[in-house]
């Protein structure tokens, strides 16, 4: 009996994770080498003596049936792991004037249009039956493509698709088709802001976000989104993978185009295939300049989603008239969103995001205390020392404190924490302090996306969201499933040409 191959996986966020589970499903002895004292990347989660526990990074878990499909390929569901709850209303957008509540069922949702615009109840649903038509082909045909060649998308089926995917309109020319009303139009834009560029960048094949989230409801795994980690780590450990925490990857040594052996630290390690779903630039620094798959001048010509700041608050007080997911938007869409891919600068009249998960789930809060979670997407490259960082949190606080009525909200904190482009960077390695990845422009779709193989090392693959099919949770999951497919291809083929 042949001993099985040996597969090295670096990092532990949710496209290494699904990597790790997808190939030792079919027969390899897998490792996952995580830097950090826990599994999760960008999704990991911490506790504070006070009794609140934070989640670090993402909290929108939309799109369910991907990761239904995640859990099914290995004879499971999500219900088997975690309490999963629709959230009702979804989340609310705070404007100048108003605020605007999203809800769970989708009539309810036109009866909102309809009272905001006429006939836009109608004009919703012709846009959704075009976003469900691109959520079916993009999240079934698309994102499945490993993206080595444009030869991958040449079948009939996807051919017939190609007009109906609208990748030639920009997304906010698409939305103005639909809609008139400047708060609908910016309700709809909303889904694609974390894409990484300006929805007059964004090709209209994006709409298929609007249908994975309004339509497909906007969902919450009672214990914290890191439940769904927990759960892939325990698919994964089922499997048979192996986690090594606090091991970082320090060298990659190679010979005759192929790996010969990892150093981590300081220790030597031998694998047939090595799987990188650490920061794809930081991978190949590890690399002598002849063998990465692109130089350092690429990276800098790259369109990077955002960057964020992130402040994690624990608030000895209830506060009123705050959801699960708040979206505050008082100021100009545009305004802000120069300030990220246009001068790159920090915004003068930001928009942000407030997820208040303890409105939900009492076990991220002390009893009569609440969770708040504030995000504000910024361009990478910027300088965050504490007081700009401080500048921005007051902002935020007195926003929060007009829409909700409750005063003094910073003397009512008891717990904080700040997370911003230097910590993207000391934690990931990521490039710029990226939070996002690349974005989801024209020019970054498919092919265009940094390859999954390295084009001069036979057995290193790269997954992730800086290769396809791209950022957000559900895409990363699929990487990870596709980037073990290649390799165990690879390896398959390698064996039976020298058996």
């Amino acid at each position: 009996m042949k001993a099985k191959k040996k597969i090295a996986i670096i990092g532990s966020g949710f496209s290494g994770m699904s990597a790790a589970a997808y190939a030792a499903q079919s027969g390899y002895e897998v490792h996952v080498f995580e830097k950090h004292n826990q599994p999760g990347g960008r999704a990991r989660q911490f506790s504070t003596e006070q009794g609140y526990v934070f989640d670090m990074g993402p909290s929108w878990y939309w799109m369910p049936d991907i990761m239904e499909n995640f859990f099914s390929d290995f004879g499971y569901k999500t219900s088997d792991f975690f309490e999963l709850i629709s959230l009702n209303p979804q989340f609310e957008m705070i404007f100048d004037d108003e605020k605007i509540s999203i809800p769970k069922k989708y009539e309810d949702l036109k009866i909102l249009f309809e009272s905001i615009e006429i006939d836009s109840g109608k004009q919703l649903d012709k846009f959704m039956q075009s976003a469900k038509f691109k959520y079916e082909i993009g999240m079934q045909k698309f994102v499945n493509k490993p993206c080595h060649n444009w030869s991958e998308f040449i079948s009939p089926e996807i051919l017939k698709s190609a007009l109906k995917l609208d990748l030639l309109t920009n997304f906010r020319t698409y939305i103005a088709k639909y809609f008139k009303n400047q708060k609908l139009r910016t309700l709809m834009e909303f889904p694609v802001i974390f894409l990484g560029a300006s929805p007059k960048n964004i090709p209209a094949m994006y709409s298929l976000m609007n249908y994975g989230g309004y339509a497909l409801g906007t969902h919450y795994p009672i214990g914290g989104f890191y439940q769904l980690v927990l759960a892939i780590q325990n698919i994964a450990e089922k499997q048979g993978v192996s986690f090594h925490f606090n091991h970082t990857l320090e060298k990659i040594n190679s010979e005759n185009g192929k790996i010969t052996s990892l150093i981590i630290n300081g220790e030597s390690y031998k694998f047939d295939a090595v799987i990188a779903s650490s920061d794809y630039h930081h991978t190949e620094t590890l690399l002598p300049e002849n063998l990465r798959n692109y130089s350092d001048r690429y990276w800098r010509q790259r369109t990077f989603a955002p960057s964020s700041l992130i402040f994690y608050l624990g608030i000895k007080d209830i506060i009123p008239n705050l959801r699960h997911h708040t979206l505050f938007f008082e100021n100009e869409i545009d305004g802000h969103i120069d300030c990220i891919y246009g001068n790159k600068k920090w915004p003068e009249k930001p928009l942000f995001y407030c997820c208040c998960p303890s409105k939900t789930d009492p076990n991220v809060a002390p009893q009569n205390r609440d969770n708040l979670f504030l995000l504000m997407p910024l361009a990478i490259g910027l300088n965050d020392d504490e007081n700009t960082r401080e500048k921005y949190l007051l902002e935020m606080l007195s926003r929060i404190e007009k829409h909700t009525g409750i005063s003094d909200l910073y003397s009512k904190i008891e717990y904080k924490k700040s997370y911003c482009v230097s910590d993207f960077i000391s934690d990931y390695n990521a490039y710029g302090g990226n939070a996002y990845g690349l974005a989801n422009t024209l020019g970054q779709t498919a092919v265009l996306k940094p390859k999954i193989r390295n084009k001069k090392i036979s057995n290193l693959f790269y997954t992730g969201q800086l290769t396809v099919p791209g950022p957000g949770v559900p895409p990363s999951i699929i990487s990870g499933k596709l980037v073990a497919n290649e390799m165990n291809i690879l390896i398959t083929n390698y064996y039976e040409k020298t058996i």
